[in-house]
């Protein structure tokens, strides 16, 4: 078994390389190559945490495993570690035996910003120029960096429920040469072209009164029952996409347009097929698209695999006989 510490994996893994994966998986995925596990993701009742398993089979990659970890809302404030923690298992799909295990943190990171920067490849405007943060936390800071990559944006715009958290992406905008601005909400859903919302919210503070005509929204948080970014109506109003339809209905941001009857499951689309070509994605400058990124256990055996590779080229890779 190949054994990747956590430790290894900023010299293993780069924004672009994770952003191939996924756009790779999202592909397969909408042409039935690669699928989904169930997911399971539950309140364990200690420490305020949630904890579940993301897993699944990509034929077209022989990728097969599973994700474990979740979210300890403590851990930055009583051990100084990060909120969300994660450990990547891969298995030889020929024989069953366990392949890899992987440090997920730094690649759940980088693989849920790829997943919104591949939403804004595909269906933001051409001509966005304002990006809006709703979010400030150290996932927020993967997001914004990823998304300046995929157009000519010349302003960042940011919100965030705790407002001292904001030059956390003030910071990622400098460096970007970009200037940076703490707004209010209605005006972010006013200005900005492209919104990533990326909290762990249960009620909704973007609401479809305050998003412009052609904007393109990127729902990151949401990915368990009851946990909610935008007001329901938004989707009504927007050309929704996700990952997985079955995620987005159940614990993604459609679970609640879907039971409110605002929206069907028909009108949820995989971003997967706009990538193939056979859904035209974005169709005007006045729609309202909305990606709803519920983070599939394939995009994680994605990275991890292409992580464990590289692992093993640059020598890095600890071998047990397990």
């Amino acid at each position: 078994m190949i054994i990747v510490p956590e430790r290894e994996i900023p010299d293993l893994m780069t924004r672009k390389a994770a952003f191939d994966a996924v756009e790779g998986v999202f592909a397969a995925m909408a042409s039935q190559d690669a699928y989904n596990f169930a997911v399971i993701r539950e309140a364990i009742g200690h420490e305020d945490a949630l904890y579940g398993f993301k897993g699944g089979f990509d034929q077209a990659g022989m990728a097969l495993g599973l994700k474990a970890g979740g979210y300890w809302p403590n851990n930055m404030e009583k051990h100084q570690l990060i909120n969300h923690q994660s450990t990547v298992f891969l298995f030889d799909p020929d024989t069953g035996r366990v392949k890899a295990m992987v440090g997920g943190n730094l690649l759940t990171a980088l693989r849920t910003a790829a997943a919104s920067s591949v939403s804004i490849k595909h269906l933001a405007r051409k001509d966005a120029k304002v990006i809006g943060m709703i979010g400030a936390g150290h996932q927020a800071t993967f997001q914004l960096r990823a998304a300046l990559e995929q157009r000519e944006f010349e302003k960042v715009i940011g919100w965030n429920f705790h407002p001292e958290m904001l030059p956390n992406i003030e910071k990622v905008a400098n460096e970007a040469g970009l200037p940076f601005e703490a707004v209010e909400l209605d005006q972010l859903g006013h200005d900005a072209d492209v919104i990533i919302s990326i909290t762990s919210a249960f009620a909704p503070s973007l609401l479809s009164e305050h998003v412009s005509a052609g904007t393109h929204i990127a729902c990151m948080g949401t990915d368990t029952k009851g946990k909610q970014e935008v007001e329901s109506a938004l989707l009504a109003r927007a050309t929704v996409f996700t990952d997985e339809v079955a995620q987005s209905i159940s614990i993604g941001e459609a679970q609640h347009a879907v039971g409110e009857g605002l929206i069907k499951e028909s009108d949820v689309n995989q971003l997967g097929a706009v990538i193939n070509g056979t859904h035209s994605g974005r169709t005007s400058a006045d729609e309202i698209t909305l990606f709803d990124g519920t983070g599939v256990g394939l995009q994680d055996l994605a990275v991890a695999a292409s992580v464990v590779d590289l692992a093993i080229e640059k020598g890095v890779a600890i071998e047990v006989d397990f």
